[in-house]
């Protein structure tokens, strides 16, 4: 242990009396002193207005403030520091569920803390939030508000994501079909695009509906290599262009249609298969069973829906404070169980449900070495601020999922006839790989 002495030992001290725990890694403060494990990952609190973020804002928001306007960093693995910091929060929890309860403080050590949070300069005005923290106005999923809530993540550049995800640019879990060294991410993602094609059974001249789009991977991925006539919805501006774009680059524009639609505004000739990768994340709670309803509306009878979503243990609010702050304000996840009811009552038949939940663990740890490696390239393109926000992202993100708090499905529905016929096989066919029945050269889609 270090000295007892300065800002980091008193912090630790205070973090004892306030929570009955050590902290759980190191720190050091501006001051020059440290406290706590010296082995593994050390925070570093670079100025008073780290500890001023917290008093404000106890919880992962202040702490995620801190961390993305530079007034706390991480020296070593950040993901480590987390699982620590969320095994301490798991500890304490369990021992207040076995009636374990800490003696409460007498007034002479509140005015002692007091006098300690005075001095080392915790007590001050509140902060202002990062420039990155979302700033949403307007009524909860009003179609204005979820178009400034699609552009805040997703229009942060084609170029900087770009440089995060993989050649086909799909942001959402990959699937894994191999443990080879030279197996990549780009290979978990064209395996990933292939899965979603076998099991909605495409085959050429049919048409296709993505909600929700994204940078296109899907649409050209199904319309280069199974010869379907494509059409993506997406809100994003940015992602519209990237896409149209994109598409008659590789001399696609014959196959593919791109709109900057919102769900609720899809209209036309229903389509022989539906898809929808990890958008009804964006969608309320209180407009899902909509949304339900327009994929049922735009599936021909014995069409099949594949929609990949994450999902949590109950109804709630994005995937925490920072994830509702800086990544994605407004999204929802509900439990697989909620979607499926949702379906149902929307009048799709489930067919199949397949978890994904490692391997989105290994994807989000891919695209977080690619932000370590290409960092100087994204800070120059978005700002170190981002950057911050990102690698944040990675690191709860993984593990989130590698340890449950989080899942991620992939749901296969069927609009049945009004007789009830699926024309479904008997068997999960799509389960045996077969080569795609166009091989239409889309070079580096």
């Amino acid at each position: 242990m270090a000295s007892s002495k300065g800002v980091a030992p008193a912090l630790a001290d205070l973090l004892v009396q306030f929570l009955g725990a050590e902290p759980p890694v190191g720190i050091r403060a501006w001051d020059g002193s440290s406290a706590g494990p010296t082995e593994g990952p050390q925070v570093i609190l670079r100025s008073r207005r780290a500890l001023r973020r917290l008093l404000w804002d106890p919880n992962e928001l202040g702490l995620s403030r801190a961390y993305v306007a530079g007034d706390l960093e991480v020296q070593g693995d950040l993901t480590e520091g987390l699982r620590q910091f969320w095994a301490m929060v798991r500890k304490a929890q369990s021992q207040r569920g076995a009636g374990v309860r800490r003696q409460r403080l007498t007034a002479n050590e509140w005015w002692a803390a007091l006098r300690t949070a005075a001095r080392i300069g915790v007590i001050g005005p509140r902060p202002r939030p990062p420039v990155e923290e979302a700033r949403l106005s307007g009524g909860l999923h009003t179609r204005r508000r979820d178009r400034a809530a699609i552009a805040h993540h997703y229009d942060l550049g084609n170029d900087f994501y770009r440089t995060v995800l993989d050649p086909q640019m799909a942001y959402s879990c990959a699937y894994y079909t191999s443990d080879d060294p030279d197996y990549t991410l780009t290979d978990a993602q064209r395996d990933k695009l292939d899965l979603i094609c076998r099991k909605l059974e495409l085959r050429p001249g049919m048409r296709l509906l993505d909600v929700g789009c994204g940078w296109g991977s899907l649409i050209i991925h199904a319309a280069a290599h199974y010869g379907v006539h494509a059409t993506g919805v997406t809100l994003s501006q940015q992602q519209a262009e990237f896409d149209r774009a994109r598409v008659a680059e590789l001399g696609l524009s014959d196959r593919v249609e791109v709109r900057l639609q919102d769900y609720r505004e899809i209209t036309g000739d229903a389509f022989d298969a539906v898809s929808s990768i990890e958008m009804g994340e964006h969608v309320g709670e209180e407009h899902y069973p909509q949304y339900a309803a327009t994929l049922y509306r735009m599936l021909k009878p014995t069409g099949r829906l594949l929609l990949q979503q994450m999902s949590r243990g109950a109804v709630a609010p994005g995937g925490g404070a920072f994830i509702e702050s800086y990544i994605a304000p407004d999204m929802t996840m509900r439990p697989l169980g909620r979607t499926l009811d949702h379906l149902s009552g929307a009048g799709f038949e489930v067919r199949d449900v397949e978890a994904m939940r490692e391997h989105y663990t290994r994807t989000i740890r891919a695209w977080g070495e690619t932000i370590e490696r290409r960092a100087q390239q994204l800070t120059a393109l978005a700002g170190p601020g981002q950057v911050r926000v990102w690698r944040l992202y990675m690191a709860g993100g993984a593990l989130a999922f590698e340890e449950n708090r989080m899942g991620v499905d992939q749901i296969l529905a069927v609009r049945t006839t009004a007789e009830g016929h699926s024309e479904m096989p008997p068997t999960r066919a799509f389960l045996s790989p077969v080569a795609p029945p166009t091989t239409r050269s889309a070079t580096g889609h």
